[in-house]
């Protein structure tokens, strides 16, 4: 069995976004070669996170006003996590967009379904971070 491994960085200028970051997630498919197996991909950051969904822009603003009525940024001073610190509200986001996603490879493929794409969610921008990608298979 092969493994691989790769870490892709971002830098969000916004404190909230999406990015379709399938491209980059196929890219590492292709660098590893690998044509059957499993894919993990998962943010290494507490206020970000890695989802599977559509790519559709309506989709996305229903999600962020979603999570905005869910866990509110402000004031951040209803927030006990928030001493210092005015993130509290992304670190809810993130719980409940998910930090990770496993995907099928079948033929050096992504084994999506129709409309599916890998995202990035950003819930506390304004500097780098960090989604890892690992692969294993034959």
């Amino acid at each position: 069995m092969k493994s691989y491994r790769k870490e892709l960085w971002f830098e969000v200028p916004t404190r909230r976004a999406f990015i379709n970051i399938t491209p980059q997630v196929e890219a590492c498919l292709r660098e590893s070669q690998i044509q059957e197996g499993l894919l993990l991909c998962n943010a290494m950051h507490i206020t970000a996170s890695v989802f599977i969904n559509d790519d559709e822009s309506g989709l996305h603003h229903d999600y962020d006003q979603w999570l905005e009525k869910l866990a509110p940024h402000a004031p951040v001073g209803q927030y006990q996590h928030n001493v210092g610190e005015d993130n509290a509200d992304a670190h809810m986001k993130r719980q409940i967009m998910g930090r990770e996603v496993v995907c099928a490879i079948t033929e050096g493929k992504l084994d999506f379904g129709t409309w599916e794409q890998i995202f990035y969610g950003e819930f506390d921008g304004r500097r780098r971070k960090r989604v890892l990608v690992k692969i294993i298979g034959e």
